[in-house]
């Protein structure tokens, strides 16, 4: 094989990992952000994560009628703003990703999670839900990756009793 063209594969391949890494990082800090909304939470962080054009959305029968569609960076950021709140409406809230797929094609890219999210409303429910995430996004100028698209489906939503309790934890016997 020709070196040059060995060289071109590993550097193409390690493009893909570093955009892989980034877009991983990116849905990740969204998802922490997101698990601490509340009056403090700097929005503007949060922002910085989607691409100047970019899409939210709630699909399927049961998120499209409760998230509905925000078509503008603004107009999510405005969408966010009401879960800041003085009187926040999580009080616990927790975000789990898996089954993750990243496909790389140049400057764009479509990823998909598998969402767990438990919360505590501040009205005292506590919520468990399963969505489906199918996330394109888009590489910047400065080469940083952008949420240009993020869709949110529901898989199963169901009401529970409670998260914590002051319950001792089963561990084995220490002696």
């Amino acid at each position: 094989m020709n070196d040059k063209m060995d060289l071109t594969a590993i550097m193409q391949r390690l493009a893909q990992l570093e955009a892989q890494a980034a877009i991983r990082n990116c849905i990740n800090r969204y998802m922490e952000i997101c698990d601490a909304l509340d009056a403090n939470t700097d929005l503007n962080e949060l922002m910085n994560l989607f691409d100047d054009d970019s899409i939210w959305e709630g699909i399927g029968e049961k998120y499209a009628q409760s998230f509905g569609h925000f078509s503008s960076r603004q107009a999510i950021h405005d969408m966010f703003k009401g879960y800041t709140q003085k009187d926040s409406h999580f009080v616990m809230n927790a975000h789990f990703v898996s089954s993750e797929q990243i496909y790389v094609e140049d400057t764009q890219a479509k990823a998909s999670w598998l969402m767990l999210q438990t919360s505590a409303f501040r009205d005292g429910r506590s919520h468990l839900n399963a969505a489906k995430l199918t996330v394109t996004f888009k590489q910047q100028q400065d080469g940083s990756w952008k949420i240009k698209h993020f869709q949110t489906e529901n898989i199963f939503s169901r009401p529970v009793s409670h998260w914590n309790s002051t319950a001792e934890l089963p561990v084995p016997s220490q002696k």
